[in-house]
């Protein structure tokens, strides 16, 4: 089995297609259980943020899979099915490029390919927060964690899969515990506020508003607060969970039927609801800012799929509104990372990726040694068994003494080749010399599964 990742996120796709993906609930546990169903895949894990959908996935064979998750990305995002394409089953090897044009024409120039090596190296960069839209932010690791609960929840994933999330999460903890990445990591929402007050002014005079009430509303909740903000109204369609966050934030809570009072009343707004569909549109945007008497105002938009109508389709102009959306915010996050720090997490993400590729090619010849040491043992308790029945007077002394130069000679047999396999591992030729050993030795291939196979996954 070999792990592949195939994904789009802000790097290779615009707002618009990564908007498509977000707009159909449920997508991740869809897209898993397409590709699982496929059987081009034992296990995957789909990785769903505001602005990437990453499959991850164990499989047996590149191309098949390859074409799998195309055909379920392209699902997802509402794309159709081309007239006369073939099912993946019907599909021969082949370029991978040309499986996913048959599948996903739309997404194809969106999508990246991570195989094997690669895989394991872009799930440890992408939990150290270094391919994030705000590189070194630790949320990702949460994403990742809920994520890999989920698959594990679902029965779709396996020894693979838990492995190497594992790994990255903890890589991701070592980056932002053993280096200042999130010290010099600017947020989403800081870099929000920057532009807020190149517009506004100084936020300690500003009204602001935060509408949602989630994770990432919470997070703009409390930064804006820090922020030393004027005042902070909390606006959500849950009333319970907008006077918590209130609560938390020396805020306001206001029901939603407010919605349009409260965007009249303020200067500032953050929205990150995660709704389907326009929150906020452009006529109540512009009926805000005729209540407001043309005093400026800006408005944020963290979610995906959008809270706000975007600009491109307002009727006209609504003068004194600036919006911010993750796009915008994407242009101005570019080289604003700490270089230093960034250099520091390539490090470590590239000896943890070496160490992870060591053991795992250990592993794949651990099954044929342990295999190859239990045949050994057995032969030399049948030879002891049979020395008993040859000499039933032997002293325990003198047997305990001729079992253990058994043993000696048996073990001086085995460390050669079991030094030798391991080696062989390490250059990437292990599979051939375990195979070999296997057939020199006569091991039985239900002898290398019953120490190679772990207990089957709970089916959901």
């Amino acid at each position: 089995m070999s792990l592949l990742v195939i994904g789009l996120s802000h790097h290779t796709a615009p707002l618009s297609v990564l908007e498509a993906l977000s707009e159909r609930p449920g997508r991740a546990e869809a897209i898993a259980a397409s590709v699982l169903s496929s059987a081009t895949a034992t296990e995957a894990v789909v990785l769903s943020t505001c602005n990437r959908l990453e499959v991850y996935a164990s499989v047996p064979a590149f191309h098949p899979a390859v074409a799998a998750i195309g055909e379920a990305l392209a699902l997802a995002a509402g794309v159709e099915e081309p007239e006369g394409a073939r099912r993946v089953a019907d599909l021969p090897p082949g370029d991978p490029a040309d499986a996913l044009a048959d599948r996903a024409e739309a997404l194809a120039d969106h999508l990246y390919v991570r195989y094997d090596d690669a895989a394991v190296a872009h799930a440890f960069t992408v939990a150290c927060g270094l391919d994030s839209m705000a590189v070194g932010e630790a949320q990702i690791l949460g994403q990742m964690r809920d994520s890999l609960a989920g698959a594990q929840s679902r029965g779709q994933v396996g020894e693979s899969l838990n492995a190497l999330f594992q790994g990255a999460l903890r890589v991701g903890k070592r980056a932002h515990t053993e280096t200042d990445i999130d010290q010099h990591s600017v947020s989403l929402v800081q870099i929000a506020l920057e532009e807020a007050a190149a517009v506004l002014g100084p936020l300690e005079d500003v009204a602001a508003a935060v509408v949602g009430a989630g994770g990432m509303s919470g997070l703009a909740a409390a930064t804006v607060r820090r922020q030393g903000i004027g005042s902070l109204t909390i606006v959500n369609r849950t009333p319970e969970r907008a006077e918590r966050l209130a609560a938390t934030t020396s805020g306001v809570a206001r029901p939603w039927d407010d919605l349009t009072d409260v965007l009249a009343e303020s200067d500032l707004v953050v929205t990150c609801t995660g709704a389907v569909g326009h929150v906020i549109t452009a006529d109540m945007l512009a009926a805000s800012a005729s209540r407001r008497g043309g005093r400026p105002q800006v408005v944020v938009d963290l979610a995906l799929p959008r809270d706000v109508e975007p600009v491109v389709s307002w009727p006209h102009a609504v003068p004194g509104v600036s919006l911010v959306d993750l796009q915008s915010l994407g242009l101005l996050l570019e080289g604003r990372a700490d270089t230093t720090q960034v250099v520091r997490v390539r490090e470590l993400v590239t000896g943890e990726v070496a160490d992870y590729l060591t053991r795992r090619m250990e592993k794949s010849v651990a099954p044929t040694v342990a295999a190859l040491r239990a045949r050994a043992a057995a032969l030399v308790a049948t030879e002891m068994e049979r020395l008993d029945q040859r000499l039933p007077g032997l002293d325990e002394a003198t047997r305990a003494e001729v079992g253990l130069a058994v043993h000696r000679i048996v073990e001086k047999l085995l460390h050669t080749p079991t030094m030798r396999v391991k080696e062989f591992a390490m250059e990437g030729s292990g599979d051939d010399y375990a195979a070999a050993l296997r057939e020199l030795f006569d091991l039985e291939p239900k002898d290398v599964a019953n120490v190679s196979t772990p207990p089957k996954r709970a089916q959901p």
